[in-house]
């Protein structure tokens, strides 16, 4: 695949904004957002929104970092270090997505704004645990979609958010147009998780056009912190200035890589590893 270009030693490279909770095993969250950004070859800055308390088997708990506190990460990153591009992963309650919602305005960061704004809602993970109070649906529906340059839900967070079941074609393009009526610039319906097809289909939605975006699916069991691997490539490449349909491409291709390369990791299920990055330098 062709990869994205490394800036020069002792250059300035790139830089990228996750705002998101913590995963304390080290597969999703923010520890996959900044571990992607890195060997996309861009600087990560992060703003921690809630630290979870979880291994490979799944989340027991959780604690949500103070809205104000949030806000100023963003702010102070923004204000001193500036981004090209930022996403959001876990925010946990109203009040969180709110003051997002409100700082990332403020700063220029979103839908028609300098910074472009990837929105992956985070509602539960990948075992069921919730990561998202019920109450905040609401608010990731009216408050923080409205401002998004590209919304990124999985199937369960899509039955969630609009109340559709996913299971073909037909289905997945009903989501995109739903999602995109809630106010995204682009709606992406990942299909990973639709597993009676051969291929994981991805579909995006501008308002007037889809766009498919397949791949192999690649069997493992080790695909944990593939949506957040998938948002963060994406958003690395929005941040080097690809368009959206280019930056999704990207991405795509990066998070079947990971899913190449992914491994066993404690009892449950392992990490997608964006490590083969390491033996693959060449952008060919």
């Amino acid at each position: 695949m062709k990869l994205l270009p490394l800036t020069p030693d002792g250059s300035t490279p790139v830089r990228a904004l996750t705002i998101a909770g913590t995963d304390s095993g080290g597969g999703a969250g923010i520890q996959a957002d900044s571990r992607t950004m890195a060997l996309c070859g861009v600087h990560a800055c992060v703003a921690v929104a809630a630290v979870t308390v979880q291994n490979t088997v799944g989340v027991s708990g959780f604690h949500e970092i103070p809205p104000r506190v949030v806000a100023d990460q963003v702010r102070v990153v923004v204000g001193d270090i500036g981004v090209s591009a930022a996403k959001t992963g876990m925010l946990a309650s109203t009040a969180i997505i709110e003051a997002v919602t409100a700082v990332c305005t403020e700063v220029g960061i979103g839908r028609d704004q300098p910074v472009p704004l990837l929105v992956d809602p985070v509602c539960a993970s990948m075992h069921g645990d919730p990561l998202l109070h019920e109450e905040a649906l609401d608010a990731i529906r009216t408050t923080l979609f409205p401002i998004a340059t590209i919304v990124t839900p999985n199937l369960d967070e899509i039955r969630l958010i609009t109340g559709i079941v996913v299971v073909d074609d037909d289905s997945a393009r009903r989501a995109a147009e739903a999602l995109h009526q809630l106010g995204a610039q682009w709606a992406l319906v990942k299909g990973g998780h639709l597993r009676t097809s051969d291929k994981s289909t991805d579909i995006l939605y501008d308002g007037d056009t889809f766009l498919e975006f397949s791949g192999p699916r690649i069997d493992t069991g080790n695909d944990h912190g593939g949506g957040d691997t998938l948002g963060a490539a994406i958003t690395c490449a929005l941040a080097h200035g690809y368009s959206v349909p280019d930056a999704v491409a990207f991405g795509k291709e990066w998070v079947t890589r990971c899913l190449e390369a992914s491994y066993d990791l404690g009892a449950g299920h392992g990490p997608v590893s964006p490590l083969w990055r390491l033996h693959h330098t060449e952008n060919a």
